[in-house]
């Protein structure tokens, strides 16, 4: 993104109603987060385009009727860096052609960048995203969701790393060959397989990222056991917020996570961050067992009616910084929405990729300073993607 200079600043003053005539007045709290958006480095660390645009595509280049991801909202909301989620369905694990749809999935992000270059360039690495930081390119990122497509051979992890992937999000909705999930009952292994703490070191050694999120809380407690480099939970909330959702990390994890040097990326999905939201999919489905019909769209829509869902709101994220910064510091927190992975359950003021102003806007009201909110938009996943990139420099060297 562009640096707003004194000219640029100038005009937005102009552009909000003259509500300040220089670049010494005092500016409001959204003015002032609309300028940060645009000075700082918005890093996203789970945006799911590709599995959306290969079930449903449109051209993001441009301004699209469906999803929260495009080209000028992206510009609009100062998303510098979006990690684009490969998202393997669980299934994969069983049926197979994870390998194939993840390639895939990778192919269409590079076509995307294809066909428009001056719009959107793939980032491998730190310094990628910092050399494209003001332009007017959007630098996608890759990170896998679910090592599914690993297929148990460390060949696979390098074949990935080679195409862009730079982390991987270890299960997903169910158990895989490397770990057991937090939404799967049957804990196949109490934790990572013998296999998934083979892979542990080698995504160590490689300079890939290690995600926690969605797996089990002794897959978690064992990556970070193992793991000689910081872990990143790419897309998840606080379990304080949502009693008994382990998909969700409670306060030891979050210790031992910041112990670890690493970083939770809260998730914006409201089932992830307020209890009434996280159940009302229970409930929902309770009542069509109740009244003896099929838990379908038509039966959503007609009980939605009844029963509006119950959406979070800004604040609620913002409760979710509040409770990491309080619990271990500024240090461990940044933003992993799950834009176009949550479905219509994202919070009021946080709808799509064009409302990071209003985060921003929510931080400073509640007494953020910028270098604090620098931390959250990029600093704090940057500083961990870069101790991640240094180790395996050494690996490679020794």
């Amino acid at each position: 993104m562009y640096k707003l200079t004194t000219l640029s600043l100038t005009l937005l003053c102009a552009a909000t109603l003259n509500a300040c005539s220089s670049t010494n007045t005092q500016l409001t709290t959204a003015q002032r987060a609309q300028q940060l958006a645009q000075q700082h480095i918005v890093i996203d660390t789970h945006i799911d385009v590709p599995y959306r645009l290969h079930k449903d595509w449109e051209d993001v280049t441009v301004a699209t009727k469906r999803g929260e991801f495009d080209y000028p909202r992206a510009q609009a909301g100062g998303l510098n860096a979006p990690f684009m989620s490969i998202y393997i369905p669980a299934s994969y694990e069983r049926s197979g052609g994870g390998y194939q749809l993840a390639n895939q999935l990778i192919d269409n992000m590079e076509a995307l960048v294809g066909r428009a270059p001056d719009k959107f360039a793939m980032a491998y690495s730190t310094q990628d995203v910092l050399d494209q930081f003001g332009s007017a390119k959007v630098s996608l990122a890759l990170g896998m969701e679910n090592g599914t497509p690993i297929a148990g051979k460390l060949e696979n992890l390098q074949h990935f790393y080679q195409r862009g992937i730079r982390y991987i999000t270890l299960s997903h909705s169910e158990s895989n060959h490397i770990a057991d999930s937090s939404y799967d009952l049957r804990r196949r292994w109490n934790g990572l397989s013998p296999f998934g703490k083979e892979l542990v070191v080698a995504m160590n050694n490689i300079g890939m990222m290690i995600d926690i999120s969605h797996v089990s809380d002794d897959a978690f407690y064992q990556t970070v056991a193992l793991s000689k480099v910081p872990v990143i939970a790419s897309h998840s909330s606080l379990r304080s917020y949502t009693p008994g959702f382990e998909r969700n990390m409670d306060d030891d994890m979050i210790k031992a996570l910041a112990k670890n040097g690493g970083v939770v990326q809260i998730n914006f999905g409201s089932s992830f961050v307020t209890q009434m939201a996280n159940q009302y999919g229970a409930l929902r489905k309770a009542a069509a067992k109740q009244a003896g019909v099929a838990d379908d769209a038509a039966f959503e829509l007609e009980f939605r009616k009844k029963n509006p869902y119950p959406f979070a709101t800004l604040d609620t994220v913002l409760d979710h910084i509040d409770h990491v910064v309080k619990l271990v510091g500024i240090n461990y927190v940044g933003i992993g929405s799950d834009y176009d992975g949550v479905g219509d359950s994202l919070p009021v003021g946080l709808k799509d990729v064009a409302s990071y102003p209003n985060l921003i806007d929510g931080l400073l009201q509640r007494g953020y300073s910028e270098a604090d909110i620098e931390k959250i938009l990029s600093g704090n996943f940057l500083r961990v993607w870069r101790e991640v990139e240094q180790y395996a420099a050494r690996q490679s060297a020794g």
